[in-house]
């Protein structure tokens, strides 16, 4: 969920292998079925006709590239959204123009149906909301059909602006290895400071030099672009599914464009309301407390490793005070990688590993015990992974933390936020929330204009909404669901315990509630919560 680290958030999106990726309401009764075809209104299956609405679009052709194979995308309808880059506010319905935009510029998004598994799918379709901020919708396939999302629909995947699969692509690869090479700098000191935003002004150069206009990559045209996609491919309503980022984009979509929303899911909440580094903390503080509390639950663990919480948060003040400092080896880098372990490295590496919540445990007692290779060895390999380097659109990472998030925080708001969390860490740690290291100075170097006030608006709806949140997602506060849902009048609130970020991507149990919600948003089944069990915690010899 940040510039400086590669987003899980990705976030997001799922984490490489070595890290892992309350209230309710009555809901308005769902549509009946009737042939995929008729409500999207043309005369074959959605994505097969051309079609031009206002300044945006659609037109069939073939599937993206990826970055990994998808196998699945040989049965997908494809094709590819041109909208304008920059909308003028001036346009009125008096004034219908071509898809050549206002100032002549455009970008293509690329846009891959997945097909129902049903032969006698619903008339509404799913569209997908990728993590990020960054990541690229159609690598999240995989995710989707492995969660049985397009059982009963079709499911709609169109690439945000800026990322992997869309033209301009604003990655920035020089970032990522920029973050794989910081674990060997002390997290927090000032010179590691002045090489970020090194490496985030590069990023803008890159950007730049490809024509693209910097302030236009946000929340506000993404959501615009949700809304051409949906009439430009004829669909009167659809259904919205969010995950991570795409929670905070999907909250700000149903508020600007309400109209077509059937339903929204959201995974992993982040509301636009208050996104920043002060939530961020809270977030770090609810889902390392779900874990703790867990193995504290579990005679085994407990007896093994008692007090783990407290021996946690010693050692974050002993180790920002005195970094353990060791080389460790990763298959895919042909030389042996330094990590330094501080407070901010420790703190980094358990807000993904609540991913692999098992052997948590164990690495802190490791740890405790002056052993650090299995925790340095966790974050090299994220780091250094071939999935960390390229992949995420630092162009969009930086357009929506910049223009929304940092305007309207400020340093001392996050230091706040993380006093408030973690009371006993280091003054040095504070400004930089985890998945946020030095943000504001990183936006100094961005340079976009803040968005209208309104973009932190809550977000005030009827459109009937689930809120999925995991008990150890410490990316995203589980709190944030019942945050979000009390303005949501039509809204259900669900913590999947003992599950991280995204839980869609991890929990059967979640996948069951997620597409029961969409089949009946009246009543989404909640049965298999009374089931679930914490994991075995590895217990060491």
């Amino acid at each position: 969920m940040s510039p400086g680290t590669t987003p899980s958030r990705r976030p997001a999106r799922r984490l490489p292998a070595t890290l892992a990726g309350a209230t309710a309401g009555a809901l308005v009764v769902g549509l009946a079925a009737m042939p995929a075809h008729a409500e999207s209104g043309t005369h074959g299956p959605i994505g097969t006709v051309a079609r031009t609405v206002g300044d945006a679009h659609f037109e069939p052709g073939p599937c993206p590239r990826t970055a990994d194979p998808i196998p699945d995308l040989a049965r997908a309808r494809c094709g590819t959204l041109t909208v304008p880059e920059k909308r003028s506010e001036a346009q009125g319905p008096k004034e219908p123009m071509g898809y050549g935009g206002h100032d002549g510029r455009t970008i293509t998004l690329a846009v891959a149906i997945m097909p129902a598994e049903s032969s006698r799918p619903a008339p509404d379709p799913i569209v997908w909301l990728a993590g990020g901020p960054g990541d690229d919708a159609v690598s999240e396939i995989p995710m989707a059909l492995a969660g049985n999302l397009n059982r009963d629909r079709d499911v709609i995947f169109m690439s945000q602006r800026g990322t992997y699969s869309a033209d301009p692509e604003l990655t920035c690869p020089n970032i990522d290895r920029f973050n794989a090479r910081a674990l060997g700098l002390v997290s927090n000191a000032p010179s590691t400071g002045r090489l970020h935003v090194e490496a985030t002004r590069a990023c803008r150069d890159r950007v730049d030099a490809k024509g693209a206009d910097r302030s236009t990559y946000n929340d506000i045209e993404s959501s615009a672009d949700y809304d051409a996609l949906r009439k430009t491919l004829g669909v009167k309503k659809w259904n919205v599914f969010g995950i991570s980022y795409g929670t905070h984009l999907a909250l700000n979509y149903m508020r600007l464009h309400p109209k077509g929303i059937r339903s929204v899911g959201i995974d992993g909440v982040l509301p636009p309301s208050i996104a920043g580094g002060a939530v961020t903390w809270k977030a770090a503080r609810e889902g390392f407390d779900g874990l703790f509390k867990a193995c504290e639950k579990q005679p085994a663990c407990n007896t093994r490793y008692p007090n783990l919480k407290a021996t946690f948060l010693r050692l974050v003040s002993e180790l920002e005070a005195n970094p353990i400092t060791t080389t460790v080896t990763v298959p895919v880098h042909p030389e042996p990688v330094k990590v330094v372990l501080d407070g901010g490295n420790l703190v980094a590496w358990l807000t993904s590993a609540t991913h692999v919540a098992a052997g948590v445990p164990r690495s802190i007692d490791e740890l405790a015990h002056g052993d650090p290779q299995r925790i340095a060895e966790q974050l090299a390999g994220g780091k250094y992974s071939p999935q960390a380097i390229g992949r995420v659109a630092h162009g969009l990472v930086y357009g929506v933390f910049c223009s929304q998030w940092t305007p309207y925080e400020s340093r001392a708001d996050i230091i706040r936020g993380g006093r408030r969390a973690f009371p006993s860490f280091p003054r040095s740690m504070l400004a930089n929330a985890p998945q946020l290291a030095w943000l504001h100075d990183d936006c100094r170097a961005w340079d976009v204009p803040p968005a209208p006030p309104s973009v932190r608006d809550v977000t005030r709806s009827d459109i009937p909404t689930l809120a999925l949140s995991g008990g150890f997602d410490a990316q995203t506060a589980p709190s944030n669901g019942a945050y979000v849902a009390r303005t949501l009048s039509r809204s259900t609130a669900v913590t999947v315990p003992y599950v991280a970020h995204v839980v869609f991507a991890d929990s059967r149990c979640a996948q069951t509630i997620t597409t029961s919600f969409f089949a009946r948003p009246t009543a989404p089944d909640t049965g298999c919560l009374a089931g679930l069990q914490p994991p075995r915690f590895e217990i060491a010899p």
